[in-house]
């Protein structure tokens, strides 16, 4: 199995203080923690309400500018706090790439979170998607591995059902993924994703409500389905009954059920290739087992 790709550019605190020195001084008393080095981005918290994302390779250089340019929209209509730009920074001899400062915004991930106690944030993250999903202006970006037909995954979840010692379930998940391939295509106008919505990038209060949703690189425009499969990634059958129930009408059975389908391709994309991450491979498992439970 694949594990996280290596930095182009290894981001330091040193890095993170020179840059905010220089491009902020308003901001440079600040000493940068850093709280996050994902597949794309690194993370640093900046005192209690802020935090600076900066790309660690630059295939993630367009994921920035993509949030710098598409999130303040998105919270003007969010119920929930996300990680809005404060600050767009310009890459500079120390550092080559666009870099932003964010909005901090507290909670636990629910990745962190037993999926039993994550129920109560069922109907806040159906108001979430629904106020996120709505038709994609004109330059949106498509990202050719979020959103599109859910035939296009095929030749990819094939082969990663292909490992048996990975997937001893890969006979039912084959059946499951037909079922969901052979779904009504999405025939709407593309509408606004966020693209990577899973337990990692999803916050709870202390009572278990959603608290916000961060981490917005691969928003882009296609077919909600992909958000929709958060649903499993998220909840036990309870709780996703509660999350489904939420949409009413407004969803129906076809884009649910391609939903499942992104669940399977959004799950065994984590089991295969985290490996050195044992927090996004447990939210594959997961997934996996509220995929075959229905």
């Amino acid at each position: 199995m694949a594990g996280m790709p290596p930095a182009t550019v290894e981001v330091s605190a040193a890095v993170v203080r020179s840059l905010v020195r220089d491009q902020r001084p308003d901001l440079a008393g600040r000493a940068p923690v850093r709280v996050a080095n994902g597949w794309d981005n690194a993370t640093f918290r900046l005192g209690n309400d802020l935090a600076v994302r900066l790309p660690r390779r630059a295939e993630a250089v367009p994921l920035i500018l993509h949030e710098q340019r598409y999130l303040p929209g998105v919270a003007e209509r969010s119920p929930v706090p996300v990680p809005v730009p404060v600050h767009a920074g310009q890459p500079t001899p120390g550092f080559p790439w666009p870099w932003s400062i964010v909005r901090w915004v507290p909670g636990a991930p629910a990745a962190d979170v037993e999926p039993a106690e994550r129920g109560p944030a069922a109907a806040g993250l159906a108001a979430f998607l629904m106020s996120l999903h709505v038709p994609a202006g004109a330059g949106v970006p498509v990202n050719p591995f979020r959103g599109v037909p859910l035939t296009d995954r095929d030749a990819a979840v094939r082969e990663r059902l292909g490992d048996r010692e990975c997937y001893p379930q890969a006979a039912e998940l084959r059946v499951l993924w037909a079922r969901a391939c052979a779904a009504e295509a999405w025939e709407g106008p593309a509408m606004m994703l966020h693209g990577d919505l899973h337990p990692g990038n999803i916050l709870l209060g202390a009572d278990g409500s959603l608290a916000g949703v961060i981490d917005f690189g691969d928003v882009g425009a296609g077919d909600p389905a992909v958000d929709l499969a958060v649903g499993w990634l998220m909840f036990d059958a309870g709780a996703r009954r509660r999350f489904i129930g939420a949409f009413g009408p407004s969803v129906d059975r076809d884009t649910w059920t391609r939903a499942r389908g992104w669940a399977l391709v959004l799950s065994t994309a984590m089991l295969s290739n985290s490996d050195d991450n044992p927090r996004m491979f447990a939210v594959g498992e997961f997934g996996i087992r509220q995929v075959l439970e229905g």
